[in-house]
Order: structure tokens, then C-alpha cells, then sequence
């Protein structure tokens, strides 16, 4: 049995969704902590459990008898560090065969780099995962093309400009669909245990090629306009952007401009035997007019 962690979320229902295509919906079960938002999965025959990061006893009894567990990492990163300690140390008693976690591609494996405010927790998770028995697999997922809409703002094309202080850092962008293929791939073929995976595009671009790729696309120059820091925080409160928001931007503006996410790799690529989807394909399935 397949357990996918975080189903009601874009990465796990595409996983669940994924694995219909290589295993009968009798062998995948997901987790939620609502289980009415995974509906349509039960819909499909898979099984629904119900369960949360912060309570230890629920997620021990949903791992008993899972064969391979496909955990999702947390979203809540102020919490995210205890939340993994109970999903690991409850995999560990519930006797799960295999944990296959969803990590995050970086440069360094420094905790109190400038990208520490989201690397901490998982650098550490997969040092647990390392230390606890269980086998493993590490999938270090890329920024996900996805986020860049976050970054650009659904009006871009109409403002004329890529607004970010990321400089001219390069980031190994790939689509979430891409690591759900993965995914499913990996939770259901062997020799996987022990291994540790850069799953990121072939080729890494900067925030000028995203704004070449829209200019292309849209008939329009779009420029790519890179502020200073203060001043890119003044402009996004005035339009009464949350601070939090302002505040996770800007942390992975920075980390993009040190170039922690520039991890260009074939690992991806390899395991799916196909082309990525493309930086020039995300951007017109997004932002076609």
C-alpha cells in the first residue's frame, strides 16, 4: 500500500492522481487533515485517512501497514520542523517499508544560509530520515515553475515588467506536474532506497529570461526590473501586499540573486525519458491572452 501525505495540496493530489496510471486505486491511500477536501480521490477508489502533522497518535495509526510513504513537506515553515519530527518518528513506529520525502534543491547545505529561513527544516528532516533506519529516498525538488506567478503578479504582461530583486541570479525551474510523474515513478519501481535525487530543470534561467519569454509570447517589451531591496518592500506594502508575503518574497529574491536555486540537472529529465516542460510552455499555459 501507497501512502501519499498532503492530498488535498497541488503536489500530492498530482502525485495520487499520477499513481492511478501505474497502480490500482486499491493500493494508494492518502492522508489529509480534511478529508472532505480529498473527495474526489475517494471518488477514484482510493482510500482517505484522516490525519495532521501536529498530531503524533493520528499519524502512527495512518501509516500502519503502508509499504511506501510519499511525504509531503510541510507548508507551515514556523512549524514545519516538529511537524517532520512526528511524520519520521511515526513512519518509524508504524513500521512504514519505505519514506520517499520531498526535500528542496540548493546550493548549500548551510542551515543559517540566506535561504536557512525555508533550507533549515529540511536540511534537518533529512538528516532524521538518515539516522532513523527506515529507508529513504530524498527527491530535492527545484523551485517549481509554479511559484512564478507568486513572483510576477497575475498583471505582469499588462505592467510592462518583471519587478523582483533577484539580480542576475539563475534558477533550475521545473513544473510541479514534472515532479509528480517522478514521484509516482520512484513509489512504484524498485531500487530507489537509499538515494538521494536533484530533481530541477536541464538548464537554469533568470528572472530577464522569464521577462524575454513573456515578451515573446505577449507581442510586448517586457522589461526586467531588479530594485533594491527596501525599495521593492515599499512598492509591494503599498498595494497592500501582506508582510509576510513581502517577507517570503523578498527571502527567495535573495536566495535566487546568490544563486542557491542554480542547480541545473539531467536527474529529472532522465528518470521521466522525456523533455521537461519548458519555462516558454509554463509561461503560455499561464499567461496566454
Amino acid at each position: 500500500m501507497i501512502l501519499v501525505t498532503g492530498a488535498s495540496g497541488n503536489l500530492g493530489k498530482a502525485v495520487a492522481n499520477e499513481l492511478l496510471n501505474r497502480v490500482e486505486a486499491s493500493e494508494i491511500a492518502v492522508l489529509s487533515r480534511d478529508v472532505n477536501k480529498v473527495e474526489d480521490l475517494k471518488e477514484k477508489g482510493m482510500t482517505v485517512v484522516q490525519g495532521d502533522y501536529d498530531d503524533y497518535a493520528s499519524l502512527v495509526a495512518a501509516f500502519k501497514g503502508i509499504d511506501k510513504l510519499y511525504f509531503v513537506s510541510g507548508s507551515d515553515i514556523a512549524s514545519r520542523m516538529k511537524q517532520h519530527e512526528n511524520v519520521v518518528n511515526a513512519a518509524k513506529e508504524a513500521g512504514v517499508g519505505h519514506v520517499v520525502y520531498t526535500s528542496f534543491q540548493r546550493a548549500t547545505d548551510k542551515k543559517d544560509s540566506i535561504i536557512g529561513f525555508v533550507g533549515e527544516s529540511h536540511i534537518t528532516t533529512e538528516e532524521l530520515l538518515k539516522a532513523s533506519g527506515l529507508n529513504y529516498t530524498i527527491l530535492k525538488h527545484a523551485l517549481y515553475l509554479e511559484v512564478l506567478p507568486l513572483f510576477l503578479g497575475e498583471n505582469v504582461i499588462d505592467n510592462g515588467a518583471v519587478y523582483l530583486p533577484a539580480q542576475d541570479g539563475k534558477v533550475s525551474f521545473a513544473s510541479r506536474a514534472d515532479m509528480a510523474e517522478a514521484g509516482a515513478i520512484i513509489l512504484t519501481t524498485d531500487g530507489h532506497e537509499g538515494k538521494v535525487y536533484e530533481f530541477g530543470g536541464d538548464v537554469s534561467v533568470g528572472m530577464a529570461e522569464v521577462a524575454e519569454g513573456l515578451s515573446k509570447l505577449s507581442g510586448k517589451e517586457i522589461a526586467y526590473v531588479s530594485p533594491e531591496v527596501e525599495e521593492y518592500k515599499a512598492t509591494l506594502a503599498g498595494f497592500g501586499v501582506p508582510q509576510g508575503a513581502i517577507d517570503v518574497i523578498v527571502g527567495f529574491s535573495l536566495g535566487i540573486a546568490a544563486n542557491e536555486f542554480d542547480g541545473s540537472t539531467t536527474e529529472l529529465k532522465d528518470l521521466l525519458g522525456r523533455e521537461l516542460i519548458s519555462l516558454s510552455t509554463f509561461l503560455e499555459a499561464t499567461y496566454s491572452l
